[in-house]
Formats: structure tokens, C-alpha cells, sequence
């Protein structure tokens, strides 16, 4: 049987949710920046075949958006004594729980890592069932410190349907309930942040871009091909 078309409404009503759904993304390259030389570079596939450089820009992209998370953290005033005189200074109040999706997401974590250089870190490795009619995820392992009343970054370059992200977080609530979550990828489909805000409501999320959208097989277009392939070489 074919599927009925989508009525006028209802296409209206579903572009309303995900205009909804993205009106707290923060979406570090929508104004000209050097992350967006580094995010060009980054799909550029002839600099694609330095895989030292493509890890590379993927970490200097986490240390942005490192930074930019910063601004929404707690902070503790502290007397700070100089060679020459008192003054006071604001600590960060605790160091965030970095989460990280392997094995694509390691270098976009060490990013985050070189400005956080305090933070506890848990890796999960997440990927997906190719083969099958809608996408699936499996999530074999999975290690962490304690998530209660913690701040949560979860990390991970691509973005597509969000199914991964989304199971990840979680699975990861078995060590505790974080009182701030912040999920940050470097491209992601419109799609997979409508899901991602709309299954964990509670997150802050974070991208430098965002692209027209995800293929007939979810990935996102014009995207930049496998982040974990491209930081470590291909796999069988």
C-alpha cells in the first residue's frame, strides 16, 4: 500500500517542532570565525589525506566549543596572591565530566580535555548495525565515574539521526543523574538535533554546523565522511 502523502498542516506542524526543537542549539560557525576555516578544512577531502591535520582540526573544534560551554558553567571568587599585590580571581567550581563516544570522538575529546585539563573522562563505544531497515545502535561498553549532581559534557564529531547519542546518554544514567547536561558534535543533521533535543530535553546542544540533512541511509549531507576512518584509517 502506498504511503498517503503528507498534508500542507501537517508538513507546517512538523517544520514548526523542529524549529522548536533547534531554537536552543548553539551553532558556533554561523558567524565567520577561525572555526570555520578548521570546519572547512575538516571536509575538505583533499586535506582530508593528512590524518594528523583532520585529528588535529577536530581538537582545535573541541577547544572552541570547550570554551564557548565554559561561559555557562559555575564559577567561585578566590583571593589570588600576586608577586605584588591581592586580587581575586573566579575558579571554575568543579570540573565537567567528559563523555566521550570512541572511537571517532577521541581526538574532538582531547579538545575538550586541553582546556578542561581537570575533568574526569567516560568512554563509551557506541556504533552502528549497518544493513538493516531502520538504523541501529549497540552499545558494547561503557565506563564512568559518578554522573550524580555533575556537570556532563557527552562529545561525539557527527551528529546524524541522533539514535547513538541518545541511547548513549542514556545508558551512561546508571552512574547517576547530572544536574547540567551539554552535548556538543561538529556537524549535525537537522533531524538528529530535532530527536536529540526532543528525546533528552534537558541538554544544552552544541555544533558547529549544521547541515541540510540526512540520505536514504542517515548519513548527513554534504557532511564530511567517517570522522573515525579519517583520524585512524579505514576498518574492515
Amino acid at each position: 500500500m502506498a504511503t498517503p502523502p503528507i498534508s500542507a498542516a501537517a508538513a507546517a506542524a512538523a517544520a514548526a517542532a523542529m524549529s522548536d526543537a533547534l531554537a536552543h542549539v548553539h551553532v558556533v560557525c554561523a558567524e565567520p570565525s577561525i572555526a570555520n576555516h578548521f570546519l572547512a578544512e575538516l571536509r575538505d577531502k583533499e586535506v582530508q589525506k593528512d590524518s594528523l591535520r583532520f585529528r588535529r582540526n577536530l581538537q582545535r573544534l573541541g577547544e572552541i566549543i570547550a570554551y564557548r560551554i565554559s561561559s555557562h558553567l559555575s564559577y567561585t571568587d578566590k583571593v589570588i596572591h600576586t608577586p605584588l599585590a591581592e586580587t581575586t580571581g573566579k575558579l571554575l567550581h568543579d570540573f565537567p565530566i567528559l563523555a566521550t563516544v570512541l572511537r571517532a570522538g577521541l581526538p574532538f575529546h582531547q579538545g575538550f580535555l586541553n582546556y578542561f585539563d581537570q575533568s574526569p573522562s567516560a568512554f563509551v563505544a557506541a556504533y552502528r548495525i549497518e544493513g538493516t531497515a531502520q538504523v541501529q545502535v549497540q552499545v558494547d561498553y561503557l565506563s564512568a565515574p559518578s554522573l550524580d549532581e555533575r556537570v556532563l559534557i557527552l562529545v561525539d564529531p557527527m551528529l546524524a539521526s541522533g539514535k547513538s547519542l541518545v541511547q548513549t546518554y542514556r545508558a551512561m544514567l546508571r552512574f547517576g543523574t547530572p544536574r547540567q547536561v551539554h552535548i556538543a558534535a561538529v556537524i549535525a543533521s537537522p533531524e538528529g538535533l530535532a530527536y536529540v533535543a526532543r528525546e533528552i530535553p534537558e541538554a544544552n546542544l552544541w555544533v558547529a554546523a549544521i547541515d541540510e540533512k540526512l540520505n536514504e541511509h542517515a548519513y548527513i549531507v554534504p557532511g564530511l565522511g567517517d570522522a573515525g576512518d579519517l583520524s585512524y584509517g579505514s576498518k574492515l
